[in-house]
């Protein structure tokens, strides 16, 4: 009941993207296997968390400088786009209970946003992919920001286009460096469980204020919560 008192009290959500609200984290792995292997490239072991949190630009510049890729960042997220397109509307599905969890809070008049590192592209077609379009009041990437996650830069632009302010908000995480920037912006956290970041468990665990296996359960008796 602690919980549902949390939950109603706030006037915003605010979530991530992938692997928050959609099981689309496997995708990115398997692109960058690909795109490193057009210029004869293998993927490096500590790639994920070098770039962890960084926004869509911020990922392109960095992959230019340690792998001198000689297109421009425009073109590298250009190919990306192109390249996760066709998984994200045919392979990537919603997190299970994401959509009656949306649809029950939205009908109590919490606002709601995207805040993701992934481009607006991609952002803007998954939601329209899954007929969400009507759920989010605001849409903010990490290239509409002066830092990427760890930074609380993303979940502040995010509550002030929801005119709330930070102690109203609460936010949806998978990954480490999220939860960081929700807790750096004044929030608090939700962990949502991700097999991609299972290995992170016991540090989101401990940085978050709650953690959720899922959206099942959690109108109305909260059963995800733990």
């Amino acid at each position: 009941m602690m919980w549902q008192n949390k939950l109603q009290s706030k006037k915003a959500f605010l979530f991530d993207l992938d692997g928050t609200l959609v099981d689309s984290m496997w995708i990115w792995t398997d692109i960058d296997i690909e795109y490193l292997g057009r210029f004869g490239l293998e993927l490096p072991g500590d790639l994920q968390n070098c770039i962890e949190g960084m926004s869509f630009t911020e990922t392109a510049r960095y992959f230019k400088e340690r792998f001198a890729i000689p297109d421009s960042l425009e073109e590298m997220k250009a190919d990306w786009n192109r390249m996760a397109w066709e998984k994200y509307m045919k392979e990537v599905p919603l997190k299970p209970g994401v959509r009656e969890f949306l649809a029950f809070y939205r009908g109590r008049g919490v606002k709601m946003a995207v805040a993701t590192s992934n481009s607006r592209e991609l952002a803007e077609a998954v939601i329209a992919v899954h007929g969400l379009e009507n759920v989010f009041d605001a849409i903010v990437t990490g290239c509409d920001v002066a830092h990427g996650k760890p930074f609380p830069d993303i979940y502040l632009e995010a509550a002030a286009r929801l005119e709330v302010c930070a102690g109203e908000c609460l936010v949806f995480e998978d990954l480490v460096a999220g939860i960081q920037a929700g807790k750096n912006a004044g929030m608090e956290v939700a962990a949502v469980e991700d097999s991609y970041s299972a290995y992170q468990e016991r540090q989101k665990r401990e940085l978050a204020d709650f953690y959720i296996t899922d959206y099942e359960g959690l109108t109305p008796g909260l059963s995800g919560l733990t």
